[in-house]
Parts: structure tokens; C-alpha cells; sequence
């Protein structure tokens, strides 16, 4: 009966302007219009990911709540782990709309929300009451004169309230954000991050997410980076600003191209990155099925996020990919998902 009434909500909110709809789902999961039950997890599917205990690797991707304001209802919603933001210092109205386009067609998004959030102290106090394994990512104002410590001051003001917390360099909706992940700039950045992660009375594991349009040289320059800095793990990726084979009508819109057409480039990326670290690395892009979560981690990514497909989905497909790929990992032979993970990167390199 439940399925039958998501399809059908999932259906009518796919007729709406899509931020719009997006604020409704919100809506309907705090007025407890969804699944009820809690985290899919088995001794297949538990792993540690940065000395996070997660009871399965398929979380949620920082964007769908980006004020924490849905938070214990997505923690029934079967995810092994939930990320919230972007959060920035000062609360922000981000870019102009329309800033958000299905593409139904190609199964995809393109958004340039540009950081719109109730900024980092409203987020904080929302974030207390958290329950399962929650993160935040961070974010920088549009209007700051000096971005790169904007992260280090959210975390300071966050830090205590969550249980892990990325590092957004790398989204293409803040102009110039991106030249935040060059190798000099970046290590400044992280420097300052984990100096105020350091003050934390308990500090947490911190996460960097990169961009998939990065060249192989800039990819081994940030992985150096990343190696030296001292953070817990990396995601890869955020979105694309590549636009090919796109069938949409909006597929011209400015901003950073989702879901399925960014499978494989994230996923190439992803790969190599795996191969120049030992960090433990979440997998995004394009997840929209448990078999796409599996070849994540074949990759080499030790958990995965989604966010694009529920929009195609629903958000039962948490459950539905956190169950298949327990599936999988039976059918193969592997007792972990940490087993799994790595098994198949010369696929992809």
C-alpha cells in the first residue's frame, strides 16, 4: 500500500517545478509520510568507513536536506549514513531561480542553487538532536572576503554536533570555488580546517569532495595533497559541468550536471583515485541501483551516496540499493562489503 502511494506522490511531484517539488517531499517526510522503519543492515553490509560504524555503506548526499531540517525521518528511510548542507558561515539565498531542471530523459539533474542555506548557526542547533551517523558539508559565502577560512569557521561552529564533515571545494555553482582545489590553495585550506578540527573537543573525520572534471595531473596533485593533509577521506564526485550525449530539453542550462550520465566519469575518477591512495573514498554519481553502488565500490569506494534518483526513484531506493547489494555481495562471495571493495579497479583504469 505504501509503495502504491509513493508512486503516486512521486508521480505528481514530477509534474511540479522541480524545487518546488523538492520542498514538498521535505515537507511530507517531517509530516511522517514515509517509510517508517529504520537502517538496512546485515554482517554483509556493516563496514568502517574513517572510524565511522556504519550499519550499511548506501548514505544520502549532502543537497537533498540541505538545512537538517528532515533529519530523524531520513534516519528510517533505510541509509546507512546522512549528509546534510552545504552549510556556510551566513545564511544565504544562493542564486537566482529557476536554478534547479529535471532531465527526465537522460535520468538526470542540472542545479545551481549556488549554497542557498539557513546558514551555520541554525544548522548547528537543528544538528544536536541528530540520531545515526549524520555529516555536514561545508561551504563558503558567495560574498566573503576569504572563502577558504569559511570552512574552517562553519566546522568551528558545527563541529560538536556531527560525526563527520566535508570539504565542498568543488562545487561548479560558486564562481571561482573550484580554484580552491589547485594544489597550493588546497593546502592552505585544509590546513586551517583541521586546526580548527583539532580544537574540537572531540574532532571527527573530515572528507574532501572533488570535482570529475579534473585533469589525471590535477587528480595526482590533489591526491598528494589529500595524502599529506592529514583528512580521513575523500568523495568522489561532486557534479559535472560536461554536457555530453544529453537528450533533455534543459540540457544547455548552466550549472553542475547529476546523475546517470555522470556514472561513468565519476566512477573513472573515483578509480584512479583509488590508486594513488590509501584513504577510504565515498563513491557518487550516478547511483541509481544497486548494481551502480557495486561498481562503485568494485571501483574502489568503501560506501556510496545518492541524491539524483530519488528524485526518478523515490525514497525507498535507499532500502532497495542497501538490499540488492547485500544481494550481490552473497551471490560473489563476499563475506564484507570491505571485501568488495577495489576488487574490480582495473575495470575502470
Amino acid at each position: 500500500m505504501y509503495r502504491h502511494l509513493e508512486d503516486l506522490a512521486l508521480l505528481a511531484l514530477q509534474q511540479i517545478d522541480p524545487e518546488r517539488a523538492h520542498g514538498l517531499a521535505l515537507q511530507a517526510l517531517t509530516m511522517g509520510l514515509g517509510p517508517s522503519g529504520g537502517p538496512v543492515t546485515s554482517p554483509r553490509l556493516r563496514t568502517v568507513v574513517a572510524g565511522l560504524d556504519l550499519p550499511n555503506p548506501v548514505g544520502l548526499a549532502a543537497g537533498f536536506d540541505k538545512n537538517a531540517v528532515a533529519l530523524r525521518p531520513l534516519s528510517r528511510c533505510g541509509f546507512g549514513f546522512i549528509e546534510v548542507g552545504a552549510a556556510t558561515p551566513r545564511p544565504q539565498p544562493g542564486n537566482p531561480k529557476p536554478r534547479l531542471f529535471r532531465l527526465m530523459q537522460d535520468g538526470a539533474a542540472i542545479n545551481r542553487f549556488g549554497f542557498n542555506n539557513d546558514g551555520a548557526e541554525a544548522i548547528a542547533k537543528r544538528l544536536k538532536a541528530h540520531k545515526g551517523i549524520v555529516g555536514l558539508n561545508l561551504g563558503a559565502n558567495k560574498e566573503s572576503d576569504y572563502r577558504a577560512g569559511d570552512f574552517a569557521r562553519v566546522l568551528a561552529m558545527c563541529g560538536a554536533d556531527v560525526d563527520f564533515a566535508t570539504v565542498n571545494v568543488s562545487s561548479p555553482n560558486t564562481e571561482r570555488l573550484r580554484d580552491l582545489q589547485g594544489k597550493a590553495a588546497l593546502s592552505a585550506l585544509l590546513s586551517g580546517v583541521m586546526q580548527a578540527n583539532a580544537a574540537l573537543a572531540n574532532p571527527i573525520p573530515i572528507f574532501l569532495k572533488i570535482a570529475p572534471d579534473l585533469s589525471e595531473v590535477e587528480i595526482a596533485d590533489l591526491a598528494e595533497v589529500a595524502n599529506s593533509s592529514g583528512i580521513a577521506g575523500l568523495i568522489a564526485t561532486n557534479t559535472t559541468l560536461a554536457r555530453d550525449g544529453l537528450h533533455g530539453p534543459h540540457r544547455d542550462e548552466k550549472g553542475g550536471l547529476s546523475g546517470q550520465p555522470l556514472f561513468e566519469r565519476s566512477t573513472r575518477v573515483l578509480a584512479q583515485l583509488a590508486g594513488l591512495t590509501r584513504l577510504p573514498i565515498i563513491g557518487v554519481g550516478g547511483v541509481g541501483s544497486a548494481e551502480q553502488a557495486y561498481q562503485k565500490i568494485r571501483a574502489g569506494a568503501s560506501a556510496v551516496q545518492l541524491y539524483t534518483a530519488l528524485v526518478y526513484g523515490g525514497i525507498r531506493l535507499a532500502s532497495e540499493i542497501a538490499e540488492g547489494l547485500d544481494a550481490l555481495l552473497a551471490r560473489d562471495g563476499f563475506a564484507t562489503v570491505a571485501d568488495a571493495v577495489g576488487s574490480g579497479r582495473a575495470d575502470w583504469t
